[in-house]
């Protein structure tokens, strides 16, 4: 067994916190990461109501993404993780996305038993992993999902909130980049002229940032020999649709960097080639750091 597989210590009943801030000396950016789906640590009663066995379970996960960000202290921002797995409970997503054949009883009548997310298995608590194995044996409590989205869904919400909040209270503009990976296999094989590309950058279509930012992080990209496509296959999940408000000054951009990067997706461990892409997002995370105020300032007001 290696350090990446499965260790006693990432199997744990109590996962509050369930997340984690990575805080820089002073904030000196309006820029906040943020990495929700690279959580590892696994509840013992989840892992034994699944009939996955404990590689396939971390399937969904976007294994070290956090690692890969962890430089945006040195710039001044702060970086927050989550702890708990995405196929536990899936902050990306609305609090009650839910498929109501994974449940004994009928659930309440507002909760989101009908979206794209629904139907694909992967609402706020998901039916499958990543490749479609279904996760788990029974069906489930409908308190059990409230359980989950109350002490770690809101929660991390409530704290990327926060880091929004002191964002504009010190700078009067906030930028989140919601960080993610993707896994090679998934992506389209013909894709124009890209292929299958490094990096895909969701702005939903240009409506969650102004279209400078994108096009600055993906000439940045490119400059370091990336390939880089926007929007297609992923525009931008619940997070960055959610919390832009451009008359608010708050911006969204997604990333989603190609798993092949940088690590063995069938054993789930980091390649080689791990520290050098590590590189080349710190770039990526100085360049956003240091956007021109006026990029990031929210809209004038009709006089």
């Amino acid at each position: 067994m290696t350090d990446d597989d499965l260790q006693p210590s990432h199997i744990d009943d109590d996962l509050t916190p369930g997340f984690d801030v990575l805080r820089p000396e002073k904030l000196t950016s309006p820029v906040v990461f943020a990495s929700p789906h690279s959580g590892r640590r696994y509840p013992l009663g989840f892992l034994e109501s699944s009939k996955l066995d404990r590689k396939a379970i971390r399937r969904s996960e976007d294994a070290f993404v956090d690692e890969l960000f962890t430089a945006a202290v040195d710039f001044g921002a702060p970086l927050l993780r989550a702890h708990f797995p995405r196929a536990y409970v899936d902050v990306n997503r609305e609090p009650y996305e839910l498929d109501p054949d994974m449940f004994h009883a009928p659930l309440p009548g507002w909760v989101n038993t009908t979206s794209p997310r629904v139907g694909a298995g992967l609402g706020t608590v998901a039916k499958i992993v990543a490749g479609g194995a279904e996760i788990y044996a029974d069906t489930l409590d409908f308190e059990e999902a409230v359980q989950r989205i109350e002490t770690h869904y809101k929660p991390y919400h409530a704290a990327l909130q926060g880091l929004i909040d002191d964002a504009l209270e010190a700078f009067g503009r906030c930028l989140i980049v919601d960080c993610h990976s993707m896994p090679s296999m998934a992506l389209p094989s013909a894709n124009t002229s890209f292929g299958n590309p490094d990096i895909v950058l969701g702005d939903c279509h240009g409506s969650s940032c102004v279209r400078d930012i994108t096009h600055i992080a993906e000439r940045t990209l490119r400059d370091m020999g990336l390939s880089v496509q926007r929007n297609k296959p992923y525009a931008g999940g619940f997070t960055t649709r959610h919390y832009a408000r451009h008359h608010a000054g708050v911006q969204t951009l997604q990333i989603e960097i190609n798993r092949a990067l940088y690590m063995d997706e069938v054993n789930i461990q980091r390649l080689p080639d791990f520290d050098r892409l590590a590189e080349r997002m710190r770039v990526l995370i100085a360049r956003l750091s240091d956007l021109a105020p006026d990029v990031l300032a929210p809209p004038l007001a009709a006089e």
